[in-house]
């Protein structure tokens, strides 16, 4: 990688459920060895997560001018609704897991995002934690274990946003004129992989390289430098 990337910002956001720790675990290493500075904001309570999450997006770049955007899983759907809402703000799109593009429909990560929710209504979040840990292997269980505590009695409403709200469609992808790195995880059911892939070939300028949910349990960072190096070759490095 290269440290002579300048940009004033990289805002990433989490996925729905998820944390900034989760953010940081992943983009940490592969954006410090960039040189470009990383702002994780920390999700709002409830169901108001997309709103506070573009709110902060406009204030960061009120404050620097120009950002690198994207984020994990819904916190890519977001960012890149951000972008393409704001083009003159946005220099670059770093993405990962994006899970679905348009209307969520049975997209697997919206429908598993209402069934937990209806869980978490229904027996509270440590009956959701204990039913995600049994089908998850130990590294998820153990993020969904810390992430969804912090969510709280807030847990379900966001999940039903996150399952309900549009992604960008291709067709506004396509508007999206800017160096764009996506990474997939080939044996991830929930985000698939043609997801990401779609994502990368709708975009003008976009990249896309493949890791694996094997490679990101031994080693959180191997999603970040999928991502980050579909950008550099988006830049043409």
């Amino acid at each position: 990688m290269t440290s002579a990337i300048r940009y004033p910002a990289a805002v990433l956001l989490p996925g729905t459920g998820s944390d900034e720790v989760f953010v940081r675990a992943v983009f940490g290493g592969p954006m410090a060895a960039l040189g470009v500075p990383l702002v994780t904001p920390a999700p709002t309570g409830g169901g108001d997560v997309a709103e506070g999450f573009l709110e902060e997006l406009d204030r960061l770049a009120r404050r620097h001018g120009t950002l690198l955007v994207g984020g994990i899983s819904y916190g890519a759907h977001l960012a890149a609704e951000w972008a393409v809402a704001n083009p003159g703000r946005c220099e670059g799109l770093l993405v990962a897991l994006p899970a679905w593009y348009g209307e969520p429909g049975k997209a697997p990560a919206a429908v598993a995002a209402t069934l937990t929710a209806d869980l978490v209504a229904a027996e509270g979040v440590e009956a959701a934690v204990r039913w995600a840990e049994a089908g998850s292997p130990p590294w998820i269980a153990a993020e969904l274990r810390r992430a969804w505590g912090r969510h709280g009695d807030g847990l379900a409403a966001g999940l039903r946003e996150a399952a309900a709200r549009p992604a960008p469609s291709l067709a506004a992808l396509r508007s999206l004129d800017v160096p764009a790195g996506v990474a997939g995880c080939g044996d991830d059911p929930v985000h698939p992989a043609g997801a990401a892939r779609a994502w990368a070939e709708a975009l003008p300028r976009g990249r896309y390289v493949e890791t694996s949910l094997a490679a990101v349990g031994a080693d959180r960072e191997a999603l970040g430098r999928a991502a980050v190096l579909a950008f550099l070759r988006a830049l043409g490095r």
